[in-house]
């Protein structure tokens, strides 16, 4: 697996993002959906990672910075045709050296909790995130699970 920084142009690329929002609308309400558009994703906070093997799209990953010391992994997706491939956890393992690398004591997210959001729940789990309260902008949300771990 080759994950590489994105900037989003390639039609691949641009064609995850919307299943990923199309997927989050299905699971979600609208005022429970987190997840960033394409020009969000282009902020200067954000950095963006895409997966690929054999010059085939596998997933995308993407880390924003909350301060010099925290850090917020705003979206993870895998194709659908990747799944339970190791993708998610290859991405994870990325991102987390990467927070490392930058100095972050901390690497918090949010995710659904619902019963379509218990694998990605599963995965940080097994990676020592815990739960915990609403951190950054985020309020207390039935639809929502919140997870850090310090680094």
């Amino acid at each position: 697996m080759d994950i590489r920084e994105d900037d989003l142009t390639g039609t691949e690329i641009r064609s995850l993002i919307g299943e990923h929002l199309q997927g989050m609308q299905l699971h979600s309400p609208p005022e429970s959906i987190h997840a960033l558009n394409l020009d969000d994703l282009r902020k200067p906070d954000i950095t963006f990672w895409s997966v690929w093997t054999d010059g085939e799209l596998m997933g995308c990953g993407v880390l924003k910075e909350l301060d010099a010391q925290h850090g917020e992994i705003k979206s993870m997706r895998t194709a659908t045709s990747h799944l339970r491939k190791g993708v998610a956890q290859k991405l994870l393992q990325h991102i987390i050296a990467e927070a490392k690398h930058r100095g972050y004591e901390r690497l918090s997210l949010e995710t659904g909790s619902m019963e379509a959001f218990e694998p990605a729940r599963r995965l940080y789990t097994r990676f020592r995130f815990e739960v915990c309260e609403p951190f950054a902008d985020y309020t207390n949300d039935p639809n929502s699970v919140f997870m850090t771990m310090k680094l």
